[in-house]
């Protein structure tokens, strides 16, 4: 009969030989090979320090909970103390990016019928600007896959360049300014566009990140797609953007996506505080 103040996970873990638990990884997880000896999440109440010995080791940690390392052939014992609440194992952790796109489906689409890539498809990202000189917003060859820059915090001139049409704050770089300065050994002196955030860039890996780093591990949703980026500006040092220039941005983008003849699809990870802030009776 199952331990009753074991989870289900562990008892199956106990249930089967070693070498079928070795198969799964949610199954061994937990196991010290090494030592031959489980470490287990146990909540419990009172004092577990009188445990402590060569065989068992007690680590207490707060709100009640300790993590107990002890041979297999002692833990339906030491459940069975008084002090002890419910024992678990404990679980692997991933890179949530490796997790992402499983669990919203993306893998249906893009590794079987019909094969999405993003290929023919703008990807706008409106957030704190992008690290364009980051392999995965670059093609195999080093050319960037980044159509437009537009970085409304830059101040226009001669020198770094004007907005777009029809816009009259920042400086637009297009793919052949960024591809030049690519090439060149001081990229930033041509595009002097920095995302001191990381927040654009991190949001541009996940829908766009090329898979050219890390054996293709961090590829995004949209591999093969193009962008169009916009860092918004800010009124003042460690501030956020207004409205204003968010709406500037998307009629920037839908207006570019109609020149260029392609689909667009728009991302902004921005919010606000609209709204009652009266507190809920």
């Amino acid at each position: 009969m199952e331990n009753q103040k074991l989870e289900n996970l562990l008892n199956l873990s106990l249930s089967v030989s070693e070498v079928e638990r070795e198969k799964s990884s949610q199954l061994s997880t937990g196991f010290l090979t090494d030592s031959r000896k489980w470490e287990l999440i146990v909540k419990y109440n009172g004092d577990l320090s009188r445990m402590q010995s060569e065989l068992i080791q007690v680590e207490e940690l707060i709100a009640g909970y300790a993590i107990v390392t002890l041979p297999e052939n002692l833990i339906d014992a030491f459940a069975a103390l008084d002090e002890v609440e419910y024992v678990e194992k404990p679980k692997r952790l991933y890179f949530a990016t490796l997790q992402g796109k499983r669990a919203s489906c993306i893998p249906e689409v893009t590794v079987r019928d019909p094969f999405l890539t993003g290929k023919g498809v703008l990807v706008a990202v409106i957030d704190s600007g992008i690290d364009y000189e980051n392999p995965e917003f670059r093609n195999r060859d080093g050319e960037t896959r980044i159509q437009y820059l537009w970085d409304q915090t830059l101040v226009p001139s001669e020198t770094i360049g004007f907005p777009p049409a029809g816009f009259s704050e920042g400086v637009e770089f297009d793919k052949a300014k960024i591809d030049e300065a690519l090439r060149s050994n001081m990229p930033e002196t041509m595009v002097p566009s920095f995302d001191t955030s990381k927040h654009g860039t991190a949001v541009a890996a996940i829908a766009a990140a090329g898979g050219n780093l890390m054996d293709g591990r961090f590829e995004g949703v949209a591999p093969e797609s193009e962008l169009i980026v916009v860092k918004l500006g800010s009124p003042l040092p460690d501030s956020f953007p207004r409205t204003t220039q968010l709406m500037r941005a998307l009629t920037y983008v839908v207006k570019k996506a109609v020149e260029i003849g392609k689909p667009v699809a728009i991302n902004l990870s921005f919010g606000n505080t609209y709204g009652s802030h009266e507190p809920c009776n």
